[in-house]
């Protein structure tokens, strides 16, 4: 009694379970915390493909200044449209169990905004937007310092962005990296 039936064969989960750092059990609450965005779509449609707009509504993302760029970076479609396997490869990703390389590797396409492989001048300055928010806007002239010093510190080859070789070396050193890349399911 009390027990649902899961959505998933027992070979669908163990797939889930060999492509993940997640144990069948965390796969399911990641699938409840999915369904919880939109009962009514997701209800007994294993394959439903949620909108970005209701994915944001995922606390930790509703709060994260990436939200956006988090949805679509993990959409299969790009468009920040998310299916339950688009989200779970994103929990995935948040995880606490994930390599910080990999964890790097996502984070530098979050930032990479024109997705040129590069952070450049124009994707930092996104970046440092989103992270002081619009009632923190700051000046040209901070702008342009920030940016300045961020690319003297990381950009070894002078070229002007960071790639993700130098964007990692940077994670490597970050102490807070593991703790601010990470979602909890």
């Amino acid at each position: 009694m009390g027990q649902t039936k899961s959505q998933f064969s027992d070979e669908e989960l163990q797939d889930y379970e060999d492509l993940t750092f997640f144990s069948k059990k965390e796969i399911l609450l990641a699938h409840k915390k999915f369904k919880s965005l939109a009962p009514e779509k997701v209800g007994h449609n294993k394959n439903a493909k949620l909108s970005m707009s209701k994915i944001l509504q995922y606390p930790e993302l509703r709060v994260n200044p990436f939200g956006d760029r988090i949805c679509k970076v993990f959409s299969s479609s790009e468009d920040g449209d998310m299916t339950f396997e688009d989200f779970l490869d994103m929990m995935n990703v948040f995880s606490d169990a994930c390599p910080k390389k990999l964890k790097a590797e996502y984070a530098f396409r979050i930032w990479d905004f024109d997705g040129d492989d590069m952070l450049g001048v124009s994707d930092l300055k996104q970046v440092i937007e989103r992270l002081c928010g619009s009632e923190n806007k700051l000046d040209d002239c901070d702008m342009k310092e920030i940016i300045h010093c961020i690319l003297a510190e990381a950009d070894f080859d002078d070229d002007g962005a960071l790639s993700f070789p130098e964007f990692e070396h940077v994670t490597d050193k970050s102490r807070d990296f593991l703790n601010s890349f990470r979602i909890r399911l």
